[in-house]
Formats: structure tokens, sequence, C-alpha cells
């Protein structure tokens, strides 16, 4: 049975909001909250569902231009949100993903990384919920990385920093975006259904599961003799 030593990678990314933890419905209900408290501003269902899957840097440019009344910098805006989700939380609670504790559990002989759209602080934020703050060796969030996804930069930079090649780092993703994003960069993507309640399209994934109890090193190393034949 294919083993960390044996296995076709050296490190595993994480999305974290739909790969990990449903947070992404809190999130927005947070924005939502926050603009109206904050700005006066109601903003529009899509304008929740864009959210999914996409960093804070693409999220502002949208509402910037769809709401001129916004006078928020995106720094404000994360940090209103933030303050908002402690609230929503506390009312609705957080959805820990099947088989997300177990996953990160499952790879723990290499370096491990989270990879994600949010801030910093709605990431600390869900692993505290998740229990595994103290568990990566690194961390990347909206403001580490210049562009966000579907560009490459989060990805290939959490690669560099853990000096792992990024052809041997496994992606694991639920957003179109993130998706894209793993492959532009190069790395050895999987798609999880299980936190995909928005109907992503998940197609440009080489594999795509139901949950992250099925990514194993067996999967991998079916996934690496596949790519090699």
């Amino acid at each position: 049975m294919p083993s960390p030593q044996t296995a076709p990678i050296s490190a595993v990314l994480f999305d974290l909001d739909g790969t990990l933890v449903d947070s992404e419905r809190e999130s927005a209900e947070a924005m939502a909250r926050a603009l109206a408290t904050g700005q006066g501003v109601e903003i529009a269902q899509d304008d929740r569902d864009f959210i999914i899957g996409r960093s804070w840097a693409a999220i502002c440019e949208r509402l910037r231009e769809r709401y001129a009344q916004i006078t928020w910098s995106r720094a404000e805006l994360v940090a209103a949100t933030a303050q908002a989700r402690e609230g929503v939380f506390a009312e609705q609670g957080i959805t820990i993903l099947p088989g997300a504790r177990e996953s990160v559990a499952r790879f723990a002989a290499i370096p491990r990384a989270i990879v994600t759209g949010s801030s910093r602080v709605e990431a600390a934020q869900a692993l505290e919920a998740l229990g595994l703050a103290s568990e990566f060796d690194l961390v990347l969030a909206a403001e580490d990385y210049p562009r966000s996804k579907p560009a490459p930069d989060g990805y290939a930079a959490a690669a560099e920093a853990l000096a792992v090649p990024i052809d041997r780092c496994l992606i694991i993703e639920d957003s179109t975006a993130g998706i894209a994003s793993g492959l532009a960069a190069g790395g050895l993507v999987v798609a999880v259904r299980a936190g995909n309640f928005h109907g992503q399209d998940q197609s440009a994934a080489p594999v795509v599961v139901d949950t992250l109890d099925d990514i194993t090193f067996d999967l991998l190393a079916e996934m690496a003799a596949r790519k090699a034949g």
C-alpha cells in the first residue's frame, strides 16, 4: 500500500472555505450585514454568490463597480466582515466538512499549507473552529499573494515557500476558480464535491471525489500512474 514516503507528492495545499469548512454562506451573510450597517448598501444575491472561491481583491473590485456608494477600503470591508462573522457564527455555527480533520492528519508526514482567498482574520477564525490552527506549515491568505484565484499566484507561492516543486504538490479544491488556479500553477488537483453547495463547475479537475475521505495514498498512486501513462 502506498505511504507518505512513496506517494507521488511532497506537499498538500488545501483550499479552506468549501473544502475543509463550509462557511462561505456565513461569510456572505456577514459581508451583507456589514455593508448594510456600515455603508447603507443592500447587496444583491448574485453578489453574495460571487464570493464563492474568490479573494477579497476580486470581491472588492466587483462591489466597487456595482455600488458607487461604498467608500470603505478593502481593509475596512475585510475588518467589518470579520467582525460581523463572529455574530453569524455564534448564531448559525460553522459546518466542518466530512473528513476535514482526518485528511489533514493523513498527510501529517509531509508539509501542509492553506491557500485561501479569505483574509488572514477569516482564515484564523475558521482554523480555530476546526481545531487545526497549529497544524499547517504555512497559511497564505488573500493579503499574501497579488492575484486571486483563478490566477496561479497563491499555489505557486505556497510551493516556493515550502521549497517543494509544484508538480509534486497535491492541491485540494472545490471551486471553479480554485481548480483553475491549481491547474495553472501546475499542481496535482483533486476537487471535492462535499462542499460544492452552489454547484460550481468542477469538470476541469482531473479527479473529482465525493469527500476528503476519498483522497487516499492509493488514489494518488493511481493518479500518478495515469499521468505517467
